[in-house]
C-alpha cells in the first residue's frame, strides 16, 4: 500500500509540474502575406509581450499559397491576405470564423527599376520599349500584386505588350529580389517592399490601381487557438500597431 500511494504522489507531483508548461505553451499560427513579413516580425515580439505564455509563430507567403495550405487543414490560426478576392475566397470556402474578417491596412503599386539601371524607365508605358527585355510581375493566377498589376495594365492598354516580356515571380518578395538583383529591367511590387531595398531599386512610378489596394484579417474557424487569434486580430488594429505598419509604409485602410 506504501508503494501505491508513493506512486500516487509522485503521479500528481509530476502532472502539477506539467500542467502549467502545457499552458505556457499555445503557439498562435500567422499565416500572412510576403508582404507584411518586415511589419509582423516586430509586431510579434510586441503581442507575445502583451500575452504571456503565447508564441506568435509566423507562416510567410503569397496569399493564395497560404489559402491552399489552410484548405487542405493546416493548423493556422490567423490569415492575413495581401487581397480580398484571396479571403473572399477562403470565406467562401468557409474557413473563416465568423464576425472575424477585418480590413486592417492599405498598400500602394509601384513600378520598380534596378538603382542603376540607365534605360531612364519612368511610367508603364516605357516599357514597350525594345531595350525593355523582362519585367518581374507577381503571377496573376496566384499573388494578389499579379493581379493587380494586371488589371492597371490591362486598364492602360498595356498588358498585350508587357505579358510576353514577364518573368512570373511566385510572390510580391521574388519579384522584388529579381529586380534588386537585376536580372530583369523593372518589376511590380507594393511601396512596402520597395521601401525594404532602397539601396538597390528604385521606385520609377506610382501605379494607379482599378481597384484600392486593402488587406483583410481573419481568425480561422479550425484554427487550434481561436481566443489568441481573435486577440491578435484586435492587436494588429490598435493605434500601437497601427504606427508600426505605417513606419513600414503602410496605410490605413
Amino acid at each position: 500500500m506504501n508503494l501505491i500511494r508513493l506512486r500516487r504522489c509522485i503521479g500528481a507531483a509530476l502532472l502539477t509540474l506539467v500542467a502549467p508548461l502545457a499552458a505556457h505553451a499555445a503557439d498562435l499560427t500567422v499565416s500572412a502575406a510576403a508582404s507584411l513579413t518586415n511589419a509582423f516580425k516586430e509586431l510579434g515580439p510586441a503581442f507575445e509581450a502583451q500575452n504571456p505564455g503565447t508564441t506568435v509563430v509566423f507562416n510567410f507567403a503569397a496569399s493564395d499559397a497560404l489559402l491552399a495550405q489552410i484548405a487542405k487543414g493546416a493548423p493556422v490560426d490567423v490569415f492575413a491576405s495581401a487581397d480580398q478576392d484571396a479571403m473572399d475566397r477562403a470565406d467562401a470556402q468557409k474557413l473563416l470564423a465568423a464576425g472575424s474578417r477585418r480590413n486592417f491596412v492599405g498598400n500602394t503599386l509601384v513600378m520598380i527599376v534596378p538603382s542603376d539601371s540607365a534605360l531612364g524607365l519612368k511610367t508603364p508605358a516605357d516599357l514597350q520599349k525594345a531595350a525593355v527585355k523582362r519585367v518581374a510581375i507577381g503571377n496573376p493566377a496566384s499573388v494578389p500584386v499579379g493581379r493587380y498589376t494586371k488589371a492597371s495594365l490591362e486598364a492602360a492598354t498595356l498588358w498585350a505588350a508587357v505579358e510576353p516580356k514577364a518573368v512570373m515571380a511566385q510572390s510580391v518578395r521574388q519579384a522584388l529580389d529579381y529586380v534588386a538583383r537585376g536580372e530583369v529591367e523593372a518589376g511590380f511590387v507594393y511601396a512596402t517592399d520597395a521601401a525594404i531595398m532602397k539601396d538597390k531599386v528604385k521606385v520609377v512610378a506610382i501605379v494607379p490601381t482599378t481597384s484600392a489596394i486593402t488587406y483583410p484579417i481573419a481568425a480561422i474557424n479550425a484554427g487550434p487557438n481561436p481566443d489568441a487569434a481573435r486577440k491578435f486580430i484586435d492587436f494588429v488594429l490598435t493605434p500601437a500597431a497601427q504606427a508600426v505598419l505605417a513606419r513600414y509604409g503602410f496605410g490605413r485602410p
